[in-house]
Order: C-alpha cells, then structure tokens, then sequence
C-alpha cells in the first residue's frame, strides 16, 4: 500500500464522501493550496528528487483522488523564493501548477516550502451546484469578536496533518480490514506510480517552460 495519508484525513475523506454523494452536482474545478512552516535541510533537498517529487506527490494524488480524473495536460511555474541554498541544490521552493483533465476539468495547485503562519493544508472544489470546503487544521476552533474586528484561528505551527495520528490510525485499521477481506487497498501501487508521472511532467514542464502532454 502507498503511504497518500491525506485520503484518510477526516475532513478530506468527509469531502470526498459528500462530493461522491452528488452535493455539488459535477465537480468542475480544484484549487490545492499546499505549505509547510519552513523548507527541510538542504541535503535533504539535494537528494529528494526536488520538490515535485517529495512534496507536490501528494497532491497530484490528492486531483486524482478527489476528481476521479486523469491529467491530460501539465503545466508548471516555480520560483526560489524562500532560499537561495535551495536554487544552488539545483531545486525550487515555490509553485503553481495547473492541470487539465482528460474530461476538460481543471486544478490549480499552489504550494510553498515556508508559510510564516505555520503549516497550511486545504482545498476547495467547484462544482455545477456549488462549492465544498476542506479547511486548515487549528490548534483550537476559538474565534474571537471584539471591537477591533475579528481575529481568525492560527493555523497550527507544527504538521498536524504530515505527521498526523487520526489519518494513520485510519489507514492502518481500513488496510488492515481490506487484508483480511482480501478487498482492493484505497491506496495501490498504480496511484503512485500515476502521482509520480504527474510529478516527472511537472518537473519537465518546469524546467523547459512548456505545456506537457499527458500520455
């Protein structure tokens, strides 16, 4: 089975159950937004295969998952923004992508190797009957409302959703049903291999400017 723990994050798997329920009608669009609070060790960087590969991997599976489509189209912008070690180990630290669907759907991902407000994981799909939600995790669900406006929750400084304990917890015990079912895994070899093309075209597409075509 391959580690996609997002497809057992609580929210993310309520969304995905609601979206299949029909609640929006046809899901048209998805926009990812995906940052980590900093950027790991430069050797770490040097040897990870860049950033498409260790970081934006779970959100390319994330637009398969979630719109039940394959990409027909890859295109992807990066920049250096955050440290110039990283651009020297020959990789990137910010990006957007947009992906196409063999059914004409469209994603946008965007993602950031620091967000000084802590780590930040989210999505929305629009769809012909609306739209579904799936928000950042919080520390608390505290909001408070005084004279000088409102003050919105912090996002959660430490990575409660990439090292997190309900999401492992669901996917050791739905994997372990599956096994002794003998039942498909939610996770196979083929979503990552699908995750990684999406990975390598986004790299190309990066690294020689153009649109790349799905085969």
């Amino acid at each position: 089975m391959i580690g996609f723990q997002r497809r057992f994050d609580p929210t993310f798997a309520a969304l995905k159950t609601r979206l299949a329920a029909g609640e929006i009608g046809t899901p048209e669009m998805l926009v990812v937004t995906s940052r980590d609070p900093g950027a790991p060790p430069i050797p770490y960087i040097k040897s990870s295969g860049g950033i498409f590969k260790d970081m934006l991997i779970h959100d390319f599976d994330i637009f398969r998952w979630i719109l039940d489509d394959e990409a027909e189209t890859v295109h992807a912008s990066a920049s250096c923004l955050v440290d110039p070690a990283i651009a020297e180990a020959g990789d990137v630290d910010s990006t957007a992508v947009t992906i196409r669907t063999k059914r004409g759907r469209l994603c946008q991902i965007n993602t950031s190797r620091r967000a000084a407000y802590g780590y930040d994981q989210r999505f929305e799909v629009l769809g012909s009957g609306g739209m579904l939600q799936a928000g950042n995790h919080a520390p608390t669900e505290v909001v408070a409302s005084t004279t000088d406006g409102g003050r919105p929750r912090p996002a959660a400084a430490l990575l409660p959703r990439a090292l997190p304990r309900a999401p492992t917890r669901a996917r050791w015990r739905i994997s372990s049903r599956c096994w002794r079912a003998r039942r498909r895994l939610r996770t196979t070899i083929d979503d990552g291999l699908k995750a990684l093309e999406l990975a390598e075209a986004a790299t190309t597409s990066w690294r020689e400017g153009r649109i790349v075509k799905m085969t």
